[in-house]
C-alpha cells in the first residue's frame, strides 16, 4: 500500500467511526428521552454489557490481530483459492465454537444474570426481564464476532471504509426500535433486545455481498485442523490474555472507584467517553489501517518498506496527538459545561468531570502511539512482545493508584477526616478521581517506552530524516494553539455559569481559533498536506 492510500483508508476508517459515534450519541439521547433511568433500561443494560464484555474480549482486537497477518501471509505467498479456503475454514471453526457458547448463553441466561446481576435475585420481575432481554441479546455475540472476521478480512484487501461504517446499523436499529417499536410491545423495553438481535445479523448480511465481491465468500468450513487456522488460534492466545488484564484492571478501577465520594464513577465515566472520541477516530484508524500494510512489508522481506509505514504512522500520529492533547486539557471544562451542564448535571459535576479529562488527556499521545507501535509487532506474528508491555502497564497503573490517591488525599485533606476512618475519608473528599485518570496516563507512556525499547532491539525500524524538523513545527503550532486557548479563557470565564448557547459558540470559537493558529504555523513552518504522503 502506498502512503497516499495509507492517509486515504485512514480518512475513510475516521469518517466511518465518526458516524458511528456521531450516531450513538443520538442513541443514547433517543433512549434517555423514551425508557428514561428506569428499572427495565437497568435490566436492558445489564443483558446487553454480557454479550457485549464477551465481544471486547474475544471479538474485537485480539482476533483481528491475530488474523490479519496470518490472512495477508497467505494473500502475499498462495493462491487467492487458498485465502478463501483459509476464511472459509476459520468463519466455520470460529462459527462453530461460537454458536455452542450462544447456545449455552441462552439456556443458562438465568445464572449469567445472577453472576453479573447478582442484586436482580430479589427482584423476581427485574430478574425474569433481564434474563429475557439476554436471550434476545447474545445471539448477538455470534454475528458480532463474525462481522468482525469479515472486517479483517476487508482490512486486509484495503477496504476499510465499510468495516469502519457497519457499526452505524446498530444504532440505527436501536434508534428506530425505540421510536416507532417500543410504543407497540406490551413491554416496550423489549424493543432494544430485538433491535440488536436485528443489527447483529444485519451487520453481518451487509458486508458478505463485499467479501463476495473480492472473491472471498464460500460456506464456512470445519478447521480446526488447518494449519492456518492453528496460527490464528495460537496467536489469538496472549492477546487473549492481555484483553482480561486490561478487563481486569477496568474492574479494579471501578471498585476503587466505588470507595470514593459519590458521583466519581459519573465523572470518571463521562471522562472516558470524551478521551474515547479522539482516541477512536485517529488512534484506532491508524492502528487498522497501517497492520496490513505492516504485514505486507513483513512477509515480502521488505524492511525498508515496513520501517517507512511504520514512521508515517509515528509522524500522524503526532501531529493529531499533540495538538488534540492541548485542546482537551486546557478546555476541558467548556467542552464539559457545553455537552453536559443541564438538568441534573451542574457545575460541580463539572468543575469534578474536567480535573479527570485534563488529567486522562495528558496521556492521549501515548494512548494513540500503543495503536500505531503495537501492530508493527502483531504484523511480524510477535503477540507476546505488546501484551507483556500492555501487562506492565497494567500493574504499574495499579500501584500509581494507590500513589496518587494517596499523595491528593495528603494535599485535600481537612483535619476532621483524620479523625474518620479511612473509608469514610475517600468518600468525604471529592475530586480524588483523579488519581485514577492521572494514573493511567502515567502508565500508557511506560507502556510505549517499552513497546519503542523492543522495536528498537529488534531492528525493525530506522527513523526517516526530517524528524527534528518535523518535532519543531509540531511543537511551536502547539505552542501556538496553547497561547490563543488561554487568551480566550482569560477573556471569557465563568463557563459553568452561561446559558447553552453562550457555551456553544463561544466553545466553538475557540476551537476553530486554536486549529487555525496550529494549522497556520505548520503551513508557515513548511508543512504541506503532501507531507503525509512520504517521500
Amino acid at each position: 500500500m502506498t502512503r497516499r492510500s495509507l492517509l486515504r483508508s485512514m480518512l475513510a476508517f475516521s469518517g466511518g467511526t465518526f458516524v458511528s459515534r456521531l450516531l450513538g450519541l443520538v442513541r443514547e439521547i433517543v433512549i434517555a428521552a423514551t425508557f428514561g433511568a428506569s428499572a427495565a433500561t437497568d435490566a436492558f443494560l445489564v443483558a446487553f454489557r454480557i454479550p457485549n464484555f464477551m465481544r471486547r474480549l474475544f471479538a474485537e482486537g485480539s482476533f483481528s490481530m491475530a488474523f490479519v497477518p496470518v490472512l495477508s501471509e497467505y494473500r502475499q505467498t498462495r493462491s487467492h483459492a487458498e485465502v478463501r479456503e483459509l476464511l472459509a475454514r476459520t468463519a466455520g471453526t470460529l462459527g462453530a465454537i461460537l454458536l455452542v457458547v450462544t447456545a449455552l448463553g441462552v439456556v443458562f441466561a438465568d445464572l449469567l444474570v445472577g453472576g453479573f446481576a447478582p442484586g436482580t435475585l430479589d427482584e423476581p420481575a427485574r430478574f425474569g426481564l433481564t434474563t429475557d432481554l439476554l436471550r434476545l441479546t447474545f445471539p448477538f455475540l455470534l454475528f458480532v464476532s463474525l462481522t468482525a472476521l469479515s472486517g479483517a478480512a476487508l482490512n486486509s484487501f484495503d477496504r476499510f471504509g465499510l468495516a469502519a461504517l457497519t457499526p452505524v446499523i446498530l444504532n440505527l436499529c436501536m434508534i428506530a426500535a425505540a421510536l416507532f417499536l417500543a410504543p407497540r410491545l406490551e413491554v416496550p423495553i423489549m424493543a432494544l433486545g430485538w433491535a440488536v438481535l436485528a443489527a447483529g445479523v444485519l451487520q453481518l448480511a451487509v458486508q458478505l455481498p463485499a467479501l463476495r465481491r473480492l472473491g472471498l465468500l464460500s460456506w464456512p468450513r470445519w478447521g480446526w485442523r488447518d494449519s492456518g487456522v492453528r496460527r490464528v488460534l495460537k496467536l489469538m492466545v496472549p492477546t487473549l490474555f492481555g484483553s482480561s488484564v486490561a478487563q481486569i484492571n477496568l474492574l479494579l478501577d471501578t471498585l476503587i472507584a466505588s470507595f470514593l465520594i459519590v458521583g466519581s464513577q459519573s465523572w470518571l465515566g463521562y471522562t472516558d467517553r470524551l478521551l474515547e472520541f479522539p482516541l477512536g477516530l485517529f488512534g484506532v484508524a491508524l492502528g487498522t489501517v497501517i497492520l496490513p500494510s505492516l504485514s505486507r512489508h513483513h512477509v515480502d522481506a521488505d524492511p525498508e518498506g515496513f520501517s517507512k509505514a511504520l514512521d508515517w504512522g509515528l509522524r500522524t500520529t503526532l501531529l493529531i496527538a499533540l495538538p488534540a492533547t492541548i485542546g482537551l486539557v486546557l478546555l476541558a471544562e467548556p467542552i464539559l459545561a457545553t455537552l453536559f451542564q443541564r438538568g441534573r448535571f451542574g457545575a460541580h459535576d463539572v468543575e469534578m468531570a474536567a480535573m479527570s479529562l485534563a488529567a486522562l488527556s495528558f496521556g492521549l499521545p501515548a494512548f494513540t502511539l500503543v495503536k500505531t507501535l503495537a501492530p508493527a509487532f502483531f504484523s511480524r506474528q510477535d503477540t507476546v512482545t505488546p501484551v507483556r508491555a500492555g501487562i506492565a502497564a497494567m500493574v504499574a497503573s495499579m500501584l500509581l493508584n494507590g500513589v496518587f490517591i494517596a499523595l491528593l488525599f495528603w494535599l485535600w485533606h481537612r483535619p476532621e477526616h483524620l479523625a474518620m476512618g479511612w473509608a469514610d475519608a475517600l468518600a468525604a473528599i471529592p475530586g480524588l478521581h483523579v488519581g485514577l485518570a492521572l494514573s493511567s496516563a502515567c502508565a500508557s507512556y511506560l507502556n510505549v517506552a517499552l513497546l519503542w525499547r523492543a522495536l528498537r532491539r529488534d531492528g525493525v525500524y530506522a527513523a526517516r530524516p526530517g524528524w527534528a524538523r518535523h518535532l519543531v513545527q509540531l511543537g511551536l503550532g502547539c505552542a501556538v494553539m496553547a497561547a490563543i486557548l488561554l487568551a480566550g479563557l482569560h477573556a471569557w470565564d465563568g463557563w459553568t455559569t452561561w446559558g447553552e448557547t453562550a457555551r456553544a459558540w463561544r466553545l466553538a470559537v475557540l476551537v476553530g481559533a486554536g486549529a487555525a493558529g496550529y494549522a497556520l504555523v505548520l503551513v508557515a513552518t513548511g508543512f504541506r498536506p503532501r507531507d503525509l504522503r512520504g517521500p
